[in-house]
């Protein structure tokens, strides 16, 4: 039987990969089993008061602290964004980066394995919401539509799942899992 593992990328050869942008970031794209035995993952959804992506869905991360591996970034704001310790997480490999238009990151995600259940401790300044959504609910709900890129629709994959909207560099990153982890879906 195929492992989560050999479907990904190894973690050392994707923080070498190269992609658009100029300033690194890190996300963690925390998995876990349901009862039945169907892969879910974990998002957070930014405060609606913020000053950038207000209210959108994205990964637990952000930029890269001088001195950390990229790794290192995906543990350290897992922790600070949803309360998960490192010690709770088992790296099993990695996405592509991926870089953003409009802010100019070259994210690199982390795949990880947690324990079903947990309990989550949102940064309430940062944090609304942890939101846990099933990998074949977001396949389901993978969608090309339009949306406004300098003023003009531009078609652009987006995931809709239980009136959550997936869209952007998450988005791409969904996709790219998605794609990776088929044959145990």
């Amino acid at each position: 039987m195929t492992s989560i593992a050999e479907l990904l990328v190894d973690p050392v050869e994707a923080s070498a990969m190269k992609a658009l942008g100029h300033t690194d970031a890190a996300v963690l794209v925390p998995l876990f089993t349901d009862a039945a035995g169907d892969w879910n993952v974990a998002f957070t959804e930014r405060n609606r008061d913020l000053r950038k992506h207000a209210g959108e869905i994205s990964f637990p991360g952000g930029r890269r602290d001088p001195g950390e591996t990229l790794l290192d970034t995906a543990l350290r704001e897992a922790e600070e964004e949803v309360g998960l310790p490192r010690m709770e997480v088992e790296i099993v490999g990695a996405l592509a980066p991926v870089g953003t238009f409009v802010t100019g990151y070259r994210v690199y995600p982390f795949v990880a394995v947690i324990n079903a259940g947990f309990d989550w401790r949102p940064q309430r300044t940062e944090v609304a919401n942890v939101i846990e959504l099933s990998l074949k609910d977001l396949r389901r709900g993978r969608r090309l539509r339009p949306l406004l890129g300098k003023g003009l629709p531009v078609p652009t994959i987006t995931f809709q799942v239980d009136g959550h909207l997936i869209w952007g560099a998450t988005a791409r990153m969904v996709d790219q899992l998605l794609r990776r982890v088929a044959p145990i879906l």
